[in-house]
């Protein structure tokens, strides 16, 4: 039997003909017709960028939290189920709204919305900040959900912290081509006097970051010139205008994470006269972080008893170039530590670059095994997948669903122990947690 909510967000996808069409004109209708919640909202941590948004969202709450704050938080995709989306504060933690109280919000936008054309994001993105007006909270971490310029969460006149992870290729559909026209485009939510906070960034994107904060007046503070981290005997080194901080090297992996847990900690140390925060919440930041799919060692479940305890099965959500490298790079730090053969099982939207996906691996895994993303009508086939993984120089297949993927993996990586990685899309990384329950 399905959710209440879940039947009013079937209704909602039918209220626009397209999926995305960016604008804020709908956004702002609507958000009028409900009183302007977003004009009622805690202090913003606006977060854009192609990689990396999810990760520094994370760490923020996980600072925030670790010193007594109440923080709610917008992200998405969602993994499993929509209401993941939307977390209300809560002590010591935040939760994802309750299934009842999301169905009575949805339905309050959807009659304030009177059948006008709007997108189903935001017209979910208004329920979210309906429900982030209404309860209390010290801070509110907002991720955008594409671009930024026209992304609907960019009606936030004065975030107190913007912040713009590393621009890649990504929607070139809808963002632009080219790196300066993406990175323009995720340059929108610099506003006026608010500090804009910008990760590791090639040259061609920041400097039109750049360009445009100066243009519009936003202080700006850059990865590698007003702040750094990296890694030193163990530990998280991070160093800015405010001395240096001695860290646990956060649980999430990669060295990527190294780069994002520096975003996430220059903001937090920019805004501490607001929400002032101890060297131990910073510490435990490191520790108690938590993001899903993002590289995630699967230790028990249906899953990982089909794939053997003898073998590691991971599981990663990264589904454009520049996570592709990421992924490559931790797999090889893994492998310098221990040798064991790599499969991967992929699944992709056709919206992204398999090919470019799959460049970084070439040399690296034994196999790739692909698979269509059930429930995703947007998924490229599991044949046009593996001519992509082919074409990259990779040995793959296609295989009918995951059990015969995950069967096959198993059959790639021996029987000494092997490790199996599910990667390529969120949509993806969902299902097999909710397959893993």
């Amino acid at each position: 039997m399905h959710d209440r909510s879940d039947i009013i967000l079937e209704r909602l996808t039918k209220l626009h003909p397209k999926l995305i069409d960016l604008s804020l004109d709908r956004t702002l209708r609507l958000l009028a017709a409900l009183g302007h919640p977003e004009k009622k909202l805690p202090p913003v941590f606006h977060i854009a960028g192609t990689n990396g948004k999810g990760s520094v969202s994370a760490y923020l709450r996980a600072g925030l939290e670790a010193g007594g704050y109440g923080v709610h938080t917008y992200t998405s995709p969602h993994l499993v189920q929509f209401h993941e989306r939307i977390r209300l504060a809560g002590h010591p933690k935040s939760a994802p709204i309750p299934e009842a109280d999301l169905a009575a919000l949805l339905d309050e936008c959807e009659r304030a919305n009177d059948g006008q054309n709007i997108t189903f994001f935001e017209i979910t993105t208004v329920a979210g900040l309906l429900a982030f007006s209404r309860h209390k909270a010290d801070a509110l971490i907002l991720e955008v959900g594409m671009g930024g310029r026209f992304d609907t969460t960019n009606v936030v006149d004065t975030p107190s912290v913007s912040i713009i992870t590393p621009v890649d290729l990504d929607h070139q559909a809808f963002l632009g081509d080219t790196l300066s026209l993406i990175a323009a485009e995720k340059a929108g939510i610099l506003k006026k006097g608010c500090l804009g906070i910008i990760g590791p960034q090639r040259d061609e994107a920041r400097d039109v970051i750049e360009s445009i904060a100066h243009k519009v007046g936003a202080p700006l503070l850059v990865h590698g010139q007003d702040f750094s981290a990296h890694e030193e005997g163990g530990h998280l080194i991070y160093q800015d205008e405010h001395g240096l901080l001695d860290l646990p090297l956060p649980r999430l992996l990669g060295r990527h994470q190294i780069d994002n847990a520096a975003i996430a900690l220059c903001a937090l140390r920019q805004t501490q006269a607001l929400l002032p925060l101890d060297d131990e919440a910073f510490s435990r930041a490191m520790r108690e972080v938590d993001w899903p799919a993002r590289m995630q060692r699967l230790t028990e479940g249906p899953l990982v008893a089909q794939a053997g305890h003898e073998n590691e099965l991971w599981l990663d959500g990264g589904h454009n170039p520049a996570a592709g490298r990421a992924l490559a790079h931790l797999l090889a730090d893994l492998s310098q530590r221990e040798t064991r053969p790599i499969v991967l099982i992929a699944g992709m939207l056709d919206t992204k670059d398999a090919s470019g996906f799959f460049a970084p691996f070439a040399g690296l895994v034994a196999h790739v095994e692909t698979i269509t993303i059930p429930d995703a009508p947007a998924s490229l086939s599991a044949t046009a997948l593996a001519e992509a993984a082919r074409a990259g120089g990779l040995s793959a297949t296609e295989a009918p669903d995951l059990t015969t993927a995950l069967a096959r993996a198993v059959t790639h990586v021996g029987h000494d122990g092997g490790r199996i990685v599910i990667c390529g899309s969120l949509y993806l990384a969902g299902h097999v947690l909710a397959e893993n329950c």
